[in-house]
């Protein structure tokens, strides 16, 4: 038996006056079987990753089918801007939020701030520092994990800061991969030992790093680079130490993030990324960043190969990025921007939902 999919995209919320960009979030689902999306919603006039945004909350009480209009603001403006949304319930029963607060002029700082709620997301605890030291740290949307032994797991790139053309200080291309662990449910964050180091010759450093925990305790990591297709390594102690990372032809790709996420049912993983392969015959225009086809393929040994891939979205001059996967009982719910045409890629945000079941026929 086979699976067949359909991919319903539900909502979708384009830039408009006051309200210049939505983007990147992440979901959870809440103990009454609500879906809860939370995203970065821009206020003011600028689209740009420092301006202002605050991060909002919609709610589906239907497995993701359709989202209530209604729109809360979970976490106002902090500082200079809040984004990239990770939420994650944890083993204790909390709900987990995660984001990224940017403060200051040219030389901004950014550093991940972790909130929890015991309340199923009524309410949020004050913000923790997780790193604790300035410095220019990304951390993508639907990031955070939680290992098996409980371990909490967060991965960030880490841009020095360095001078541009006109002379200003900002945060350099070039990311470095480490890795922050929290073995007390969130109180108190580590850097783990070992840093993930770019081949010199890699512009883009190693970007955008994402993880997930295999069936056997394992953990797969990928990096985003500009040499045409992502990185990948691997753990065998719970982040500590890692391989080398090796370029991974399974995922060639533009300067763009993927996403990954493992089955609970199936224990599949299931990742999804920008597809370059020359059989994605897709005449890309520049108002699609080169982010265009989104992809999605499975892979039933941990990694080791990939097949099923199906085409999400396609469209020419459109741009798919900042994917949020989560799995329910028969679909994964994805959110992800998806402009182009006349406005930004990252300016539209969409809401889906991939269902599947069973026919006949090969893996």
């Amino acid at each position: 038996m086979k699976p067949a999919f359909t991919l319903r995209r539900v909502l979708q919320l384009p830039p408009k006056p006051g309200n210049p960009r939505n983007s990147e979030g992440g979901f959870v689902t809440l103990r009454d079987g609500r879906i809860l999306f939370v995203y970065t919603r821009y206020c003011g006039e600028s689209r740009d990753d420092h301006a202002p945004a605050e991060l909002a909350a919609r709610i589906s009480t239907d497995g993701g089918r359709s989202y209530l209009p209604d729109e809360r603001i979970i976490v106002p403006n902090e500082g200079r801007n809040v984004m990239s949304v990770s939420l994650l319930r944890l083993a204790d029963g909390r709900i987990a939020l995660v984001y990224l607060r940017k403060s200051g002029g040219d030389a901004c700082d950014c550093r991940p701030y972790l909130r929890t709620s015991s309340d199923e997301g009524e309410s949020w605890s004050a913000p923790a520092d997780i790193i604790g030291l300035p410095g220019y740290f990304v951390v993508n949307n639907d990031r955070l994990i939680q290992l098996s032994s409980g371990r909490l797991l967060l991965p960030a790139a880490f841009h020095r800061y360095c001078r541009n053309a006109q002379g200003r200080v900002e945060p350099g291309a070039r990311g470095i991969v480490l890795f922050y662990a929290s073995d007390d449910g969130g109180a108190s964050w580590r850097e783990l030992p070992e840093w993930i180091l770019p081949p010199r010759q890699l512009d883009t450093g190693f970007q955008e790093p994402g993880a997930v925990e295999l069936a056997d305790g394992r953990i797969f990591a990928c990096f985003r680079t500009g040499d045409g297709a992502q990185y990948t390594a691997r753990s065998e102690d719970g982040g500590e130490h890692w391989s080398d990372p090796v370029r991974n032809e399974a995922f060639p790709s533009p300067a763009a993030p993927l996403s990954m996420k493992r089955n609970p049912s199936t224990g599949e993983l299931f990742a999804v990324w920008d597809d370059l392969s020359p059989e994605r015959k897709i005449p890309r225009t520049p108002e699609s960043w080169n982010r265009t086809p989104l992809v999605l393929a499975r892979s039933s040994d941990g990694g080791k190969s990939w097949h099923g891939h199906i085409e999400l979205e396609n469209a020419p001059d459109h741009g798919y990025c900042y994917t949020a996967m989560h799995f329910t009982g028969d679909a994964l719910l994805l959110g992800y921007c998806s402009g182009g045409g006349t406005s930004g890629v990252l300016q539209t945000l969409t809401l889906a939902r991939l269902e599947y079941r069973s026919e006949p026929g090969g893996a």
